[in-house]
């Protein structure tokens, strides 16, 4: 590809975001005819037969845009596992091989190398898969690209698609201390040392919701899911697009830290827990008659299944807090429009 210099506001750094890119690149590809999983969605598959399919899931960390100060090379490489299983969590579908491409600056040591090493082996066997190969080459910038491999039962895929009128709304966890934890970071808010522990731990050491999402599947019971690494906010617009309804919020789940911090720091607490990104938690809508056997599911093996709304044919998503309405805006974090 030739780069336009005559227009630099055609460039990456312009107009273009991420999702523009994606929309750009797609237009230029060949579908696969009859494709179990619609392009755009958390993963990719390819039919096996007999009911079965091929889940693939492709993501990628680099060291200017994903790994702020004072993370390490372990946690930075366990991270690149765990954004890619959590996309495999919310399909409800069980990760068994990691492929990793490693882009390596020149001046890291031995030491770094056995780390990053360490924390991608650490990442695999924690949600039970391994990794089995893949390629490692000079790069000017730390790059860790990450392909998950799975089989699952098509009919068991949960979607982003399947939403319907009146489904109940719900997510696995509290929303906002991954962001709150990056002004930390990068901005230099004031915490005490018990809450910066906890805000800046989410940002270092992400959980995918593996067991939740696997219980969830297991339950029959979600009619369609998402991740929402690219924030919550966004995740809720997902859902709703990809469904052609609306989403009503009545509950926000934001963390109990990031109210505190937000309170003392001066900061809106609802835009941290809506827009900040990085949270790894599913967003589900679950069939109202099934909600127990959801709830009940994801209790089980040790989480949470918090409803927070639910599904109207207003094609809007609406938060209703303190007894009004807003809109909340289709944003969140999106490469090359986003800031670290």
């Amino acid at each position: 590809m030739h780069k336009n210099r005559h227009n630099r506001s055609n460039g990456l750094g312009g107009d273009l975001g991420e999702r523009r890119i994606i929309e750009l690149i797609r237009g230029c590809l060949d579908m696969m005819p009859d494709a179990p999983v619609p392009f755009g969605d958390d993963v990719s598959a390819v039919a096996l037969g007999g009911g079965k399919v091929a889940v693939l899931k492709s993501d990628m960390l680099v060291g200017k845009t994903d790994v702020p100060k004072g993370m390490s090379f372990w946690q930075a490489a366990r991270k690149a596992v765990v954004m890619n299983v959590s996309d495999f969590a919310a399909k409800g579908v069980p990760p068994s091989a990691v492929l990793v491409s490693l882009g390596l600056p020149r001046h890291l040591l031995r030491g770094d190398v056995e780390e990053i090493a360490r924390g991608l082996n650490a990442g695999a066997r924690q949600y039970g898969a391994y990794i089995v190969g893949g390629d490692t080459g000079e790069a000017s910038d730390l790059t860790v690209a990450v392909s998950v491999f799975g089989v699952a039962e098509r009919d068991a895929l949960m979607l982003r698609g399947g939403a319907r009128v009146d489904d109940i709304v719900a997510v696995t966890g509290f929303f906002g201390k991954s962001a709150a934890g990056l002004r930390v970071l990068l901005d230099g808010y004031a915490v005490s040392k018990e809450l910066r522990e906890v805000l800046v731990g989410a940002v270092f050491m992400p959980q995918a919701r593996l067991q939740e999402g696997l219980a969830l599947s297991r339950s029959g019971a979600v009619s369609a899911a998402v991740d929402s690494s690219d924030g919550l906010a966004w995740s809720l617009h997902e859902l709703a697009r990809m469904s052609g309804v609306g989403l009503s919020v009545n509950s926000l789940p934001v963390a109990s830290e990031v109210r505190r911090f937000a309170e003392f720091n001066g900061l809106d607490a609802l835009e941290l827990a809506l827009y900040g990104g990085e949270e790894y938690e599913l967003v589900v809508t679950v069939k109202p008659k099934l909600w127990t056997d959801a709830e009940a599911g994801v209790e089980a093996v040790g989480g949470c299944l918090l409803p927070i709304g639910k599904v109207t044919r207003d094609k809007r998503v609406v938060l209703e807090a303190d007894g009004k309405k807003r809109l909340v805006e289709p944003r969140g974090w999106e490469h090359f429009k986003s800031r670290v």
